[in-house]
Order: C-alpha cells, then structure tokens, then sequence
C-alpha cells in the first residue's frame, strides 16, 4: 500500500467545543512520511506539535496534546476523519488551541478531505503486524484496549458509562473503509449534570 496525502488545502471555520473561540482549520498536502502534524500559527514561531501518543496529555474531554507547552484540544475528530479515510500525510494549521467542534461529529472533516481530494505518494505505507495479544488496562479510568491477531481488519468497541439513559452500547467495523457511511456521523454528547460546567 502507497502513502497518500491531500491534492490541495482546503480550510474549515467554527467555534472551539470547550475554548469557545472562533477557530480556522486548515488541511494542507504533506510530504512522504509527515504523519499528522497540528500547526499552531497564531503563536509566534509557527510551533508543531505531532499527532503522537507521546504528547497525550489528557484523555477526559477529548484528546488533547502539548508538546513545548503548546497544546492541541479536543483532536480525536480531525484525526479520526484522516485515519478514516486512510490520509497518511498531512499538515493541520490552527489559529486557535482547539480544532471547531462544527457538528460535533467527524463528518464535515470527512467532506472537506474528500473535497479537496486525496492522492498517492510514492512511499509504501508502514504497516504494525499485530503478532500476539496486548492488552492494556487504566486502572483510574477503567478503559481497556486489547489487541488480537487476525487474518483480517475489525474494530470493535463497547461502552458503558455507568447510567441507565444510556445503557451498554457496542459497535463494530470490519472494514476501515466503512468509516464514512458507518462512524463519521457520530456525535460527541454531554450528560445534563455536565453542561454547566461546559457553559
């Protein structure tokens, strides 16, 4: 499999989830290899922080990066859009801390990639051959990720947040390709005891 990146720079406006601040989120091409990299260029200096798990700072409310004391708020949809739609290389300029929130889903990242267009690189793709299990347990949070070797791709999450409104819920993809007509639309949600806090 080939690396691909975006064809051209197509740009997004809106309004942080939790900053609140009027943000524009630009998705530009990127070279062989990039991987994802958040650009904050309303600091001086242009500061990059990679879309790395060693940049993790909080899990809470979103996923959120800091790098330098630069930080990238509430990045799981942008990402998720570009891993959906198997986008290896790419540049995301900011002029705010937190990408806009729009639907508060991935779809209108989606639209956008997909507007813009993606194309081959010459680089073959780097791929993680998953040859026994690994397991991992947040002890504080209760999160658990487990990983299994299989001849074929699936995904499959669970989650229950200890409420009766919402139940046990559970998803399943086989194919990373069904990302957009499967995944892309699911919002992000609040408990009424929360909002207050959010205002």
């Amino acid at each position: 499999m080939k690396q691909c990146t975006l064809s051209k720079e197509i740009s997004l406006t809106g309004v942080g989830l939790h900053t609140g601040k009027e943000v524009t989120l630009t998705f530009k091409p990127a070279p062989e290899n990039t991987g994802y990299i958040f650009v904050r260029n309303d600091i001086e200096g242009s500061p990059i922080i990679e879309a790395d798990a060693n940049y993790v700072t909080n899990t809470q409310r979103g996923t959120n990066l800091e790098k330098n004391g630069v930080k990238i708020q509430t990045s799981e949809h942008v990402l998720a859009a570009l891993v959906g739609l198997e986008v290896d290389n790419c540049i995301l300029e900011l002029n705010a801390s937190e990408p806009p929130i729009m639907d508060g889903s991935s779809k209108f990242f989606v639209e956008a990639i997909e507007k813009a267009g993606i194309v081959q690189q010459n680089a073959n793709r780097e791929e993680y051959l998953v040859t026994e299990v690994i397991n991992y347990l947040d002890e504080e949070t209760g999160s658990e990720i487990t990983i299994i070797p299989a001849d074929e791709y699936q995904v499959t999450t669970m989650v229950d947040f200890g409420t009766k409104v919402l139940g046990t819920q559970n998803a399943s993809i086989k194919h990373i390709s069904d990302f957009k007509s499967e995944i892309s639309e699911s919002r992000t949600f609040s408990f009424l005891h929360e909002i207050e806090t959010l205002l």
